[in-house]
């Protein structure tokens, strides 16, 4: 792995504790445009397994139903948090994996069937996460009067603060 990949793949684990963080202080329930939150949830951690690595050539996962990754459809299955948490940590290895076998060259190519680079799809998702992490935050900031933690590659020993701010 080359530098840039390496801060890459420090970043993009501050990005997934923080959406830990988000998940473990949120209001499952609370409406969002109405849909529960939790869907959002799905939403995030879908599209960052999907789109981080190649939306053309990708499997769903297992409890997944068509349509389910988007918010505004409605759906049969119910994921609890402990389900969107284990998701969250197969992507978040999945994506370690991947960052390992990456190059600071490889991240301007296009992946198979692809008109996106590598470089591209990763820094929508590092948009896209960072989006959702700020709704749900702020979900839980109006409800709780209490911001919800944020850290950085740089401050990862905040998290012993708990879960606030």
């Amino acid at each position: 792995m080359n530098e840039v990949c390496k801060m890459i793949q420090a970043q993009t684990d501050a990005n997934f504790l923080n959406l830990i963080i988000a998940i473990k202080t949120y209001d499952r329930e609370a409406p969002v445009c109405g849909a529960p939150a939790w869907r959002y949830v799905y939403h995030t951690i879908h599209s960052a397994d999907k789109w981080y690595f190649n939306p053309y050539v990708y499997t769903e996962p297992p409890f997944h139903e068509d349509g389910m990754d988007n918010p505004n459809n409605p759906c049969n299955v119910v994921l609890s948090d402990a389900d969107l948490l284990a998701y969250l940590e197969q992507v978040r290895k999945k994506t370690a994996d991947y960052l390992d076998t990456l190059t600071d060259e490889r991240l301007n190519e296009c992946p198979e069937q692809c008109d996106m680079t590598r470089l591209e799809l990763i820094l929508m998702q590092f948009r896209h996460i960072s989006t959702h992490i700020g709704l749900l935050n702020g979900l839980t900031a109006e409800k709780t009067g209490k911001f919800p933690l944020y850290v950085t590659p740089h401050s990862l020993d905040r998290l012993e603060k708990g879960w606030y701010e």
